[in-house]
């Protein structure tokens, strides 16, 4: 599965008020494995930055000044975006903007082009209520290393959002690019080690105490409530025999 984290700067809160992007940043990971094949643009918004969003990103009118328009780029972010299922942190705030900035150059929103949405605000809302779930709230909670992060940056956050994503869906521990390829002498060494004959090695079978079988419980109630209840054993649990 392509999946694309994304993450925008702005001038302001509001499109509707005329407040634009003045930066994009995009990641790509498919089958929960980064890609390197990411996306970003500082973008000349075309109207004066709110003082506010200045002290948030650091991004002012003078260095905005001489970048590209959004109506500029607005093909190549189509086309890397088209497909994939989009995570944003926030989902409403960035896709409102996005789809604002679209609409302006023609083209359809970011429902349309992509295969879905995720919104990690609400799924950390759901697994931990009533706690702080900005970003660098769960960066800290997942231990995730945010300590780059002086200002918001819209690439930066959208590599922090997937590191944080991958946590959160508690799918592996961290994030690496493609590893050895086919041929390679790491290749060689794995395909050495499957040869090894196992056959003479007696090894033991140790069982889980009751905190341990407590502890295993709580890790898969976890996943199962980080996935809206839709992991596989549970439902052939339900069934009947």
């Amino acid at each position: 599965m392509r999946q694309v984290f994304l993450d925008t700067e702005t001038t302001g809160l509001s499109p509707d008020a005329g407040d634009r992007i003045v930066e994009l940043g995009c990641v790509e990971m498919v089958n929960r494995r980064l890609t390197g094949r990411n996306l970003h643009f500082y973008l000349n918004p075309e109207r004066p930055n709110n003082e506010e969003a200045v002290r948030v990103h650091g991004l002012t009118d003078e260095f905005l000044a001489d970048k590209p328009l959004f109506a500029a780029v607005a093909s190549e972010f189509v086309e890397y975006l088209r497909g994939a299922e989009v995570v944003i942190h926030n989902a409403a705030f960035d896709v409102g903007f996005l789809d604002a900035e679209l609409k302006r150059v023609r083209h359809s929103g970011v429902a349309t082009l992509a295969s879905g949405i995720v919104d990690t605000l609400a799924m950390a809302r759901e697994a931990y209520p009533g706690k702080a779930n900005s970003l660098d709230a769960l960066c800290r909670r997942l231990e995730v290393d945010n300590s780059k992060r002086t200002l918001h940056g819209a690439l930066l956050d959208a590599e922090l959002l997937a590191e944080v994503y991958i946590r959160l869906t508690r799918g592996q521990h961290s994030l690496v690019i493609d590893g050895p390829q086919e041929g390679s002498d790491s290749d060689a060494t794995e395909q050495a080690d499957l040869a090894i004959d196992l056959s003479s090695f007696e090894l033991p079978v140790l069982a889980a105490n009751a905190d341990e079988e407590a502890a295993h419980e709580a890790l898969l109630s976890g996943l199962d409530k980080a996935c809206g209840g839709k992991t596989i054993w549970r439902q052939m649990l339900a069934q009947p025999a």
